[in-house]
């Protein structure tokens, strides 16, 4: 591990950028297409009703045979959607740096059942309220940072540390990882130790 966790050794950097690539070369390129309807959406309305959240679900592979899932459809649409028209408020709002917005828009969230606790999709639904600042949180990226020597515990306010440490990553990468969004260095992550990604050792 290097002095800085954010200071990678360039083959680290090399890796991170073969896996933001194996993941485009492997992945279908309409597997995205139900986060982008969600987003196109969310652009327009400035919020994310139940129809939006259970397309995320989908998208995320997540169960919805849980309580919370039951307890999300007794809700009203308009009041889902009045909480993550708050979410989406916070997420855009560039007056904040993104681990602060993705922090308030995490909580905003959290009264929402199934968004108590996970960050897997509530960070779906920020990075689809706020596609060009927000960037997805998954298992996989979280073993991924520990992999790059980057620790990233597991207590309250992961989601914010996460995109925090997305940003360092961003900010100490050579050109061009450098000018990725934050959801490219988040493919890039989940991609890094995935079973059928062969271009790391």
């Amino acid at each position: 591990m290097t002095a800085s966790p954010f200071a990678l050794a360039p083959e680290q950097w090399q890796h991170l950028a073969a896996a933001r690539q194996a993941y485009t070369d492997t992945v279908s390129p309409h597997y995205d297409e139900t986060l982008q309807r969600v987003t196109q959406c969310a652009g327009a309305s400035g919020d994310i009703g139940k129809a939006d959240i259970g397309a995320l679900l989908m998208w995320k592979r997540l169960r919805a045979d849980t309580p919370w899932a039951a307890e999300l459809m007794a809700l009203a649409d308009a009041d889902v959607r009045r909480v993550t028209a708050a979410a989406t408020a916070v997420a855009r709002d560039t007056s904040l740096s993104r681990s602060a917005a993705a922090k308030a828009g995490r909580a905003a969230l959290a009264s929402l059942p199934g968004f108590r606790t996970g960050d897997a999709l509530a960070s779906a639904v920020l990075t689809a309220a706020a596609p060009d600042r927000m960037a997805i949180y998954d298992r996989r990226a979280h073993s991924a940072l520990h992999t790059l020597g980057v620790t990233l515990s597991h207590a309250p306010g992961r989601y914010s540390r996460y995109i925090e440490a997305i940003d360092q990553l961003l900010a100490a990468a050579p050109p061009p990882i450098r000018n990725w969004t934050a959801r490219d260095m988040d493919i890039a992550l989940y991609w890094l130790n995935h079973p059928t990604n062969t271009t790391t050792a």
